[in-house]
């Protein structure tokens, strides 16, 4: 699988567990483990490991916890969507602190979303196949309340300044976690043309994804807060 390819229809989900913490290693590879089309290939202590075993083992995803030793959940994201180019996986990340800036940055750095580690199996597994098969998976109001300790409080900065009218309206459709169909809707256009309004909002932002152009949408001032 590549970087900005899916996986495909069929095929297992290959996941790296990366936390510290031997219980919570266990508890989500038994979890893991358990369902089919899911397969558990590696477990790392600390992201210096999980860069390692991505480079040896190229997983669909990343499970990576925020706060560990050495190299840190953030610092781990950062090295791999650097390094690993086109097999890059994606990665979300497990926390126990929905509000923790640690979370604000590692989405910023291009995790594909975040999950509580209380969160229940049901959504766990659907989190895990949803950012496996291409999307992100973004709270907009959760979004909104790590935003709201980092957003700057001046004009629009030059990121988006760059983008059209309809281009901006799609981002702020984007920002309220609207669906292609759904910007398609709101816009009165087709889902094609919203999918490729999507894309080139991406495109010049240089985001990866929703999530990471959603982040730089209220880093730069464009979306507010509230």
């Amino acid at each position: 699988m590549s970087g900005e390819e899916a996986v495909e229809d069929g095929a297992p989900v290959r996941v790296v567990l990366a936390d510290d913490e031997h219980l919570v290693r266990t508890a989500l590879r038994a979890v893991l483990g358990a369902e089919p089309g899911i397969e558990v290939v590696g477990e790392a202590t600390d992201g210096s490991e999980a860069l390692t075993l991505v480079a040896q083992l190229r997983p669909d995803v990343v499970l990576m916890d925020v706060r560990m030793p050495a190299v840190d959940g953030i610092r781990a994201t950062e090295r791999i969507l650097a390094t690993a180019g086109e097999a890059a996986p994606r990665i979300l990340v497990l926390t126990t602190f929905e509000n923790d800036s640690y979370v604000y940055d590692a989405l910023r750095a291009g995790a594909r979303g975040f999950l509580l580690k209380r969160t229940t199996t049901a959504e766990l597994l659907a989190a895990l196949r949803l950012v496996a098969h291409g999307d992100s998976l973004l709270f907009p109001e959760k979004v909104r309340a790590l935003a709201a300790r980092h957003a700057p409080a001046g004009a629009p900065g030059p990121l988006t300044a760059r983008l059209t009218e309809r281009e901006g309206e799609v981002l702020r459709l984007l920002a309220r976690g609207m669906t292609n169909a759904e910007i398609a809707e709101a816009t009165g256009t087709g889902r094609a043309t919203a999918k490729s309004h999507v894309a080139a909002v991406l495109g010049k932002l240089g985001a990866r994804d929703r999530t990471q152009a959603v982040i730089l949408a209220y880093e730069h001032g464009f979306v507010r807060p509230g």
